[in-house]
């Protein structure tokens, strides 16, 4: 499944930039994130619930950063699977962030995500409105902890 995505912080790019590659950050605002341990600096290991339908699951992740142009594109991997191996999932990322000017940054995502197993039978269109749902709470954290440290 291919999503896609953009959003305006109003933050300069680098302060951005700074808080996307900040793990701690980004746990607080992936939505059902229970960890993210620093592996190397471009490897990571996760643990991330979600809920779809009647289907919970919680995946242990590896999430490892392919390519990096600092501060203006990211390229990731992230796989893994949900305990006794019932659903996996695996997905590669880009993300692209554009100067707005001094107070304001582009971010725009795209992702190719595949999932199998128990939550992979779900429809794409079930699938597709949890994604929205996820990206929709991640912009508003990401905002959240961002935009007031800019205006400060």
């Amino acid at each position: 499944m291919k999503f896609a995505g953009a959003f305006d912080v109003k933050a300069p790019r680098p302060a951005v930039w700074e808080k996307i590659r900040d793990p701690g950050l980004m746990a607080a605002c992936i939505p059902g994130c229970d960890s993210i341990e620093k592996v190397s600096e471009t490897s990571y290991r996760a643990v991330v619930a979600v809920k779809v339908g009647p289907i919970s699951a919680r995946f242990s992740l590896v999430v490892d950063i392919v390519r990096e142009e600092p501060p203006t594109r990211l390229v990731a991997r992230a796989r893994g699977e949900e305990g006794g191996r019932a659903s996996a999932l695996s997905c590669e990322s880009l993300l692209s962030l554009t100067s707005l000017g001094e107070a304001g940054t582009r971010v725009e995502y795209e992702a190719d995500v595949d999932v199998t197993g128990r939550l992979g039978k779900f429809g794409l269109g079930i699938m597709r409105k949890k994604v929205e749902q996820l990206s929709e709470a991640f912009v508003a954290a990401f905002r959240g902890r961002l935009e007031p440290a800019a205006a400060a």
